[in-house]
């Protein structure tokens, strides 16, 4: 039996576009216990619910597997890869070179308490 949809899951189109970006199985290491568009769905509803971990229904994989996956795809770069790929393609379907050739840095002030340095850590008047 399928489990259901939730709003967050992929479709179908959007899993063809991303599946072939994502790692494959390492050669000789074991097979995958859950597919990993359930675990992409997975990573979606968490994010995008703002949901804690331990807080992911039951018909998705269990949350420490999609957290690993989350964890072991930041750490070895696979987000910034999917975000680099998906950029350019939003980019090239815009009509706009794939790369940008500018960027725009903004910053913004922050108001501190007016002592500073010294003045606000001197211990008490004797």
């Amino acid at each position: 039996m399928a489990r259901r949809r939730y709003p967050s899951d992929l479709t179908d189109a959007l899993w063809a576009r991303l599946e072939p970006l994502l790692p494959a199985t390492r050669p000789g290491g074991r097979p995958r216990a859950h597919p990993l568009r359930e675990i992409i769905d997975a990573l979606r509803y968490v994010l995008r619910g703002g949901i804690a971990w331990r807080a992911l229904p039951h018909d998705y994989p269990p949350w420490q597997t999609v957290y690993h996956y989350f964890r072991m795809w930041r750490l070895d770069g696979t987000w910034e890869r999917l975000n680099d790929e998906l950029r350019q393609l939003v980019r090239e379907r815009a009509g706009r070179n794939a790369q940008p050739t500018a960027a725009i840095l903004d910053s913004q002030s922050v108001k501190t308490t007016e002592k500073g340095g010294l003045v606000a850590t001197m211990g008490p008047r004797s």
